[in-house]
């Protein structure tokens, strides 16, 4: 695997390497480091909740400087980089089994024709 193609957690960017565990979703990575960060998150969320709270919205665009949101957009691109590649290899998976392009394209909510454009890998 090259440097390039590295899983990474979706949440912290933290190459497989630097943690113990990536769990898969579709699309999305999650480290064990990242998994703890939310069940203590979630546990203080629903301790507030209790004492009647409201809960944080998001995303807190208001607490945050132009300098950091430019600091984040990348790791946003990379996401959709990654999400998109894959959606390809779902896609590559089903062309495979033998699903139709029509069928791909009925799932994705798109025609046969921007399906086959999309993910055949032909011009």
């Amino acid at each position: 695997m090259t440097v390039e193609a590295r899983i990474r957690c979706s949440f912290c960017g933290k190459a497989d390497t630097e943690v113990e565990r990536i769990v898969a979703g579709p699309g999305v990575y999650i480290c064990d480091q990242c998994v703890g960060l939310a069940v203590m998150v979630i546990e203080q969320s629903a301790a507030l909740a209790e004492e009647g709270e409201p809960k944080p919205k998001l995303p807190m665009w208001s607490s945050l400087s132009d300098d950091e949101m430019l600091g984040h957009i990348p790791r946003v691109a990379a996401h959709i980089d990654a999400t998109e590649a894959d959606l390809v290899a779902w896609v590559r998976e089903l062309r495979r089994r033998g699903v139709t392009w029509t069928k791909i394209g009925e799932s994705l909510g798109i025609t046969r024709q921007s399906a086959w454009e999309r993910f055949s890998g032909e011009e």
